[in-house]
């Protein structure tokens, strides 16, 4: 394949063709569960470079269609389902689009932003600010994580109760197809009923149906005060009570709502004691609120103590404190985020992200957290998340005493039947925001139906005949 990069260094620069030295920052994943072997990594510059390099592999992988020829779009690599690394076969080139990471264009009339996939997630949120705009979008990685990324995932976060998903936050596209043509979609219109919406066909698909380039996105003017609450919860059904008041208090003011265990907390105040959890010992779920007011401080606060007080006297909170500063809110959230952080530290683990109807959120629980436990005496269960829009991280542990790499061997394949399986009785999806990748495209094929698998794969054969984009993942030809 010489002679392809050969052509490729023409068209993005030698020293953006990278095949030589230490290339795991590309080919390894963020939780190294997969360490992989590319032909070459290519970082372009702009959607034109990005355009002739597709055009070009889909002309090589044409005349030599047995050469294993394929590409793999890359963000910040931050993904959690092994989608965007390559495989061992070193056929592969990972396309890396971090040069691309231009905040190109803010409309503040028609409240848009529009930016490269290369665009660092803080980055956009500064810019936005800066200006007295928010892009409400916040996750944990949002400091490494690209805007290219959060679209081909349909990334989630902290602020989806109110604000929605990124395909939410979504108005248009600039999108390379597996020919290497260009869509041009970044109209920034709020309404456009001319035929099938290509845009949503392109969010959520993982590079397998083109490569987006670039994002008209939704803004809102900052708000005028953001509060955080923290409360403890005498059981998960009481958690969901408390969601319900929250709806009913704050209106479209209620902007996160996030539900921690107290084991994961305490793995938090056990890796990072720096850091003060507060109430994590007197109930077994805590509650982390956060209230967006256009009005004033003042008037979120009046607000929040009311809900708060119903909640203390229908006996559906048992504590809470309202943080009094940004500093205080800060805190409150970096507990919230060091979760993920303080498991990892604490051993190999097992990985859910699941999403179920709110109100059966706690039978979900009460049933999977028993058919675990009777399944593999001591297991520790690591169970945060979303609660506001029903997904929840139900994460596995080993017990206490188990080595880690052991019961990940022994126990990986029978815990992900149980909580899929308990998750399909449920009439939930066994992935909510982090996307399908490679690690769940085998149960995809148990969990999603024949018909809709099916039109997916007509979707992919469609788009891209050749397989040449990120083959593989969401979904097998």
């Amino acid at each position: 394949m010489q002679t392809l990069l050969t052509q490729l260094t023409g068209i993005v620069g030698a020293p953006h063709v990278i095949t030589q030295g230490d290339l795991s920052a590309w080919e390894q994943d963020w939780r190294k569960r997969s360490h992989g072997k590319a032909l070459a990594v290519v970082r372009p510059a702009n959607t034109e470079q990005v355009a002739q390099v597709v055009k070009a592999c889909a002309s090589y992988l044409q005349l030599h269609p047995q050469c294993g020829l394929s590409l793999v779009p890359q963000g910040g690599n931050t993904g959690l389902v092994v989608g965007s690394t390559p495989d061992t076969s070193g056929h592969q080139i990972v396309l890396s689009l971090q040069r691309m990471n231009a905040v190109r264009n803010l409309d503040a009339d028609n409240l848009t932003v529009t930016v490269e996939a290369g665009c660092i997630l803080q980055n956009l949120q500064e810019h936005a600010q800066a200006l007295n705009f928010l892009f409400p979008l916040s996750l944990a990685a949002e400091g490494t994580c690209t805007l290219g990324g959060n679209l081909g995932t349909n990334a989630g976060g902290t602020q989806v109760v109110r604000y929605g998903n990124t395909r939410d936050l979504c108005l248009g596209l600039e999108v390379v197809t597996a020919q290497g043509e260009v869509w041009h979609g970044l109209s920034g219109l709020r309404k456009d009923n001319t035929g099938y919406d290509l845009r949503h066909l392109m969010i959520g698909s993982e590079g397998t149906l083109g490569i987006i380039t670039a994002a008209t996105l939704k803004l809102t003017p900052l708000p005028a005060a953001q509060l955080t609450a923290w409360a403890c919860v005498p059981s998960m059904e009481d958690a969901v009570r408390l969601l319900g008041l929250a709806h009913r208090h704050l209106g479209a003011g209620l902007t996160g709502f996030e539900v921690m265990g107290q084991f994961a907390l305490g793995l938090v105040a056990q890796h990072f004691p720096g850091l003060r959890v507060p109430l994590m010992d007197a109930g077994p779920f805590c509650v982390l609120l956060e209230n967006s007011d256009h009005e004033s401080e003042a008037h979120a606060r009046d607000l929040f103590e009311r809900l708060l007080e119903v909640a203390l006297l229908e006996g559906c909170v048992l504590d809470a404190v309202v943080a009094e500063n940004l500093t205080q809110a800060s805190q409150l959230w970096q507990i919230r985020e060091s979760i993920p952080l303080a498991q990892a530290l604490e051993g190999l683990n097992i990985k859910h992200d699941i999403s179920i109807a709110v109100s059966r959120i706690p039978e979900f629980v009460r049933v999977t957290d028993a058919l675990l436990a009777q399944e593999i005496p001591g297991v520790r269960l690591v169970n945060f998340g979303h609660l506001g829009d029903g997904n929840l991280h139900y994460n596995v542990q080993a017990p206490l005493n188990m080595d880690a790499a052991a019961f990940l061997q022994q126990h990986e394949e029978q815990v992900n039947t149980l909580v899929f399986d308990s998750v399909q009785a449920f009439n939930g999806s066994i992935s909510a925001e982090h996307g399908v990748g490679s690690l769940k495209v085998d149960k995809l094929e148990k969990h999603k139906s024949p018909v809709a698998l099916g039109m997916m794969r007509a979707i992919k054969m469609a788009l891209d005949p050749q397989n040449l984009l990120n083959p593989g993942r969401v979904v097998r030809l």
